[in-house]
């Protein structure tokens, strides 16, 4: 069996994403793994939109972030996407932020529920709702 890597999408750093020590601000950190998240989740519907047919949206519950080396202004970033489904109501993702020369910038796990838009709930099996709506979670996450 063939291990697969993470949804990865690059980045460059802005000079209006500094804070005024010349690094990347840490609010954008989070940004940037929703980026990630965003263009994962987007790759994985492909042209079906099963979510938003079934008025459902994820929403995120908690982010923890754990900072290795700073970014600066031009570097240019990858940053990873990987969902990991458990039991119950809640997944994670786990995103990295690496500079080109491979750095580890920082690291990302955040706690995520898909939520009904009509009833303000969140539904349990995530996974099973994202496979009814046709998302690849071969895109999402390396785990079968």
């Amino acid at each position: 069996m063939t291990e697969r890597e993470p949804f990865r999408t690059q980045i460059k750093v802005r000079h209006y994403e500094l804070d005024s020590l010349g690094h990347v601000n840490h609010a954008v950190y989070h940004s940037y793994a929703e980026v990630a998240r965003l263009e994962a989740m987007e790759k994985a519907a492909g042209d079906r939109d099963g979510l938003r047919a079934e008025n459902l949206a994820v929403v995120l519950l908690e982010s923890h972030i754990v900072y290795r080396r700073e970014l600066r202004a031009g570097d240019v970033v990858e940053v990873t996407c990987e969902i990991e489904f458990g039991d119950g109501k809640i997944f994670h993702v786990t995103n990295e932020i690496f500079k080109l020369d491979g750095t580890l910038s920082a690291e990302i796990r955040c706690t995520l529920g898909l939520m009904d838009l009509e009833r303000r709930k969140l539904l349990d099996d995530p996974r099973g709702r994202f496979e009814r709506a046709g998302i690849d979670l071969k895109i999402l996450t390396t785990s079968d």
